[in-house]
């Protein structure tokens, strides 16, 4: 008998591409013959994959600048999700976690009280909202939990560090998928003019919400000496604020006097848009300071671009130093500005680098693969 699993994705298409990791996860847990729904928001359509069971029951749940309201909607789509899931014989509820208040222990709750079990994959164990997470509450969801699923060693390490009653057997790590089903890679002097951006200079993009731990104030420091040995590189910095001030990037921008090559799109990038950011550039740029898993990684990956990443352990699980990818010492713009001027210097090596992160996304992060794992990890339920 097939096993039954709702997935529960209030996000979805909301501010980020994240359905696209839901979708993905379908699919993936589909072709192994798992029976799937997803319950998420009225804003996450589903025009593309018609074999998946797409209910839209969060409604209107971002709408309201009152927040009472917007909670109230969650808890009215999450009534509404698990009940029909459970119902329709489902007993397996997956959730996805960013960080744990009220709204999360509800979920968890209405689920354990239907008698469903409680998968969780954590993506951030710790939240990077701006606020702390309350450690009792995130003891109590995580003990009420059945399967806890990660991504990496690394963050698996955290959740046995930081919430110490954890069942270790219980925690499986699964990797995060490819985009390969959801993008379309454009011919570069297209997406160049699509995005009205210079034709014979080299791109570098730094893509994503903009928020201190992403670390874009060392690569504008790098940045600055990148430009007096390269004097026609672009950084195409793209992506909306959050929870941060740009003023201080700002200043930046203008103290190194480097206007001239910067292209600031700091704004939300909608979803159609994205295949040309990633189609137009040279290099994309992960200066980050922390990370618990990055879904920019896998997207640059996907559209097979050659990625440079802070040496932080999420990163160098999957990224090995001029093998299929490139690595600098975290929160050191000199080393920065030293990898980027001998990448953009090294043609050959660049090729190298990108045939094998190709190979290795289809191989290691398809999402029949990820399906794989999760499946073997529902065993234990």
């Amino acid at each position: 008998m097939k096993k039954k699993i709702a997935i529960i994705d209030p996000l979805g298409a909301h501010g980020s591409s994240f359905h696209m990791y839901t979708f993905g996860q379908a699919l993936g847990l589909e072709n192994c013959g798992i029976d799937v729904r997803i319950y998420t928001n009225d804003k996450t359509l589903n025009n593309n994959f018609t074999q998946l069971k797409v209910f839209n029951f969060y409604k209107n749940m971002f709408n309201s600048r009152f927040k009472f309201i917007n909670g109230l909607r969650w808890v009215i789509g999450s009534f509404r999700s698990i009940f029909h899931a459970k119902l329709s014989g489902y007993s397996i509820f997956h959730f996805h976690i960013f960080h744990i208040n009220l709204l999360i222990l509800y979920n968890v709750l209405l689920t354990k009280f239907l008698f469903g079990k409680v998968v969780l994959t954590i993506h951030d164990v710790h939240s990077f909202n701006g606020t702390r997470d309350s450690h009792f509450l995130c003891q109590l969801v995580y003990k009420l939990a059945d399967l806890h699923i990660t991504h990496n060693k690394f963050s698996k390490n955290e959740i046995i560090k930081s919430y110490s009653n954890l069942e270790i057997s219980k925690i499986h790590i699964i990797p995060h998928g490819n985009f390969l089903p959801f993008i379309d890679i454009k011919k570069k002097s297209y997406a160049k003019n699509i995005l009205g951006l210079p034709k014979n200079k080299k791109i570098l993009l730094f893509f994503g919400m903009i928020k201190e731990v992403k670390g874009l104030d060392v690569l504008l420091k790098g940045f600055r000496n990148v430009v007096s040995e390269n004097p026609d590189t672009i950084l195409l910095i793209a992506g909306r604020v959050w929870q941060d001030s740009f003023e201080k990037y700002q200043l930046l921008i203008n103290k190194y006097n480097l206007t001239q090559n910067i292209i600031l799109h700091t704004k939300f990038i909608q979803q159609d848009k994205v295949d040309y950011y990633f189609s137009s550039c040279d290099l994309v740029i992960l200066p980050y300071k922390k990370i618990y898993q990055s879904g920019v990684l896998l997207m640059s990956l996907s559209y097979e671009k050659p990625v440079l990443v802070s040496d932080l352990l999420p990163f160098t699980e999957i990224i090995k130093n001029n093998e299929n990818g490139f690595i600098f010492k975290s929160e050191s713009s000199s080393d920065l500005y030293e990898k980027i001027n001998s990448i953009l210097n090294n043609k050959e090596l660049i090729n190298k680098v990108q045939e094998n992160s190709s190979e290795m996304i289809k191989a290691k992060y398809s999402w029949d693969e990820i399906g794989r794992l999760s499946k073997i990890a529902y065993q234990d339920l």
